[in-house]
């Protein structure tokens, strides 16, 4: 084996993931640490006790790159002291920044082994294999899904009892702001049989909740099963075949675009129990002239609709979105169209940040752009109200009994932690041979990020 990835002392590599974004990331890195685990590589907590260090990357985030060199920096430093001490550090960057700017990359973080992009990762044991040899650092940022869906449908092993499932990747929609297409491709689906078995593996695990993933998740599209009285299954029809695999209880689905919230879908989250009544459905903005801008295919109004056309159907539905303020062009009555959408829909949670410019968008280079003073005082603004209504629907919640999902222990002896179906944390006296069980419990008290319980009934044996 070559010194590049020498074996740390205690004779067992180890591998340490720093994972930045969103879920679909942590998906991926779940994933890489399954493919890695038969070369005989275990987590490290610490990266300084790694023979390999990969820096999950995401693009969204403002400054996105610079928050990658910055952690460069500190694991040259960890990487010296360990070539001082006789063994070597593999230094991986993965993802979205990886797949934008890694001929950079390379170039300018010598210290870096190996870079790939978010379809690339199924290669990973390849190129190390390739390190290993010594042929030189290896840059893989090509767009090959099919092939990378290919091996996700290999078996993975997952702590826990909630997972996160790819179902779809990219995305076609071209919003202004936004670098998935660039940097993710277009919009692919996984076979369902693929998704059926995963999905099948991870209920004999133990999990009892899975999310299905994508960039524009409602999208999907897949090959139908065999037998199947139509050749591909939309998001609808995908969950009424996942919900019949008995052993799982509760299915959720992120992130979704408007435009791609069909009726079968909405007669899905109306019809399919296991379903939960939580919907991440991000509108950006409330403005007409903002969302032409942001090319995001509808107006405000529309949205408004489809939120009450869903509504209908789920009268107990938890709404959660994505908002960007300060986008080039944001006056102060857009800005307000906004405030008064969101007052209009009123969500249980929300995601929020200023617009900031993504290299080879076509917003960064549009005139009128947004100063920070103003970005910030919008966003403190409408966060402020947002957090008054994720509040309002916390309080909401109290003296009602709903189904938690028990995950783990609590921070104190006899408290265990769960999700509620609205995906709020919630605390609770139990024992611990509760934990992986749907239990009734009580809400008796609200706090400002989590709710506290009262066990109603444990489940029936």
């Amino acid at each position: 084996m070559s010194e590049k990835l020498k074996p740390s002392a205690e004779g067992r590599k180890k591998l340490h993931i720093q994972t930045w974004g969103c879920q679909m990331n942590v998906y991926d890195s779940q994933r890489m640490v399954g493919l890695l685990r038969p070369l005989g590589y275990e987590v490290a907590d610490n990266p300084d006790e790694a023979d390999l260090v990969i820096l999950n990357t995401c693009h969204i985030r403002e400054k996105a790159a610079e928050k990658v060199y910055s952690a460069l920096g500190r694991l040259n430093k960890h990487k010296k002291a360990r070539q001082q001490a006789g063994n070597d550090m593999c230094i991986a960057v993965a993802g979205c920044v990886a797949q934008a700017e890694g001929a950079e990359i390379m170039a300018r973080a010598p210290q870096v082994d190996l870079v790939f992009g978010p379809q690339s990762y199924h290669k990973l044991p390849e190129m190390i294999a390739k390190a290993a040899r010594q042929t030189g650092d290896i840059l893989e940022t090509e767009f090959d899904v099919v092939e990378k869906f290919d091996v996700l449908a290999t078996p993975r092993n997952i702590d826990g009892y909630a997972a996160f499932v790819t179902i779809q990747e990219g995305c076609d929609k071209f919003c202004t702001f936004c670098v998935v297409p660039y940097t993710r491709g277009a919009e692919v689906s996984r076979p369902v049989d693929q998704i059926s078995a995963e999905v099948r593996s991870l209920v004999m695990q133990g999990v009892r909740e899975v999310t299905l993933l994508g960039q524009n998740v409602n999208a999907y599209q897949g090959a139908a099963p065999s037998g199947a009285p139509t050749e591909s299954f939309g998001l609808g029809a995908l969950i009424r075949h996942l919900a019949k695999i008995d052993g799982l209880e509760r299915i959720r689905f992120t992130t979704s675009h408007p435009r791609d919230m069909d009726d079968d879908l909405i007669a899905a989250i109306g019809e399919e129990k296991k379903l939960m009544p939580y919907l991440h459905l991000p509108v950006q903005s409330g403005s007409d002239k903002i969302l032409k801008a942001m090319n995001r295919g509808h107006r405000a109004e529309d949205y408004v609709r489809l939120v009450e056309k869903i509504r209908a159907v789920r009268p107990d539905l938890a709404l959660s979105g994505d908002f960007i303020v300060g986008f080039p062009g944001e006056d102060e009555q857009a800005f307000e169209e906004t405030m008064a959408l969101i007052r209009e829909v009123d969500y249980a949670s929300a995601f929020s940040f200023k617009y900031s410019r993504r290299p080879g968008t076509p917003g960064a280079s549009m005139t009128k752009q947004i100063s920070e003073t103003e970005k910030s005082d919008r966003l403190q603004a409408l966060q402020t109200l947002l957090e008054t209504q994720k509040q309002n629907f916390n309080a909401s919640c109290v003296g009602k009994v709903l189904p938690i999902l028990l995950e783990s222990p609590g921070r104190v002896a006899g408290q265990v932690n769960g999700r509620s179906p609205y995906l709020q944390a919630v605390h609770l006296e139990a024992p611990e041979n509760l934990i992986g069980e749907i239990v009734s419990v009580r809400i008796i008290e609200k706090k400002s990020n989590s709710l506290t319980g009262l066990l109603k009934s444990s489940p029936s044996p």
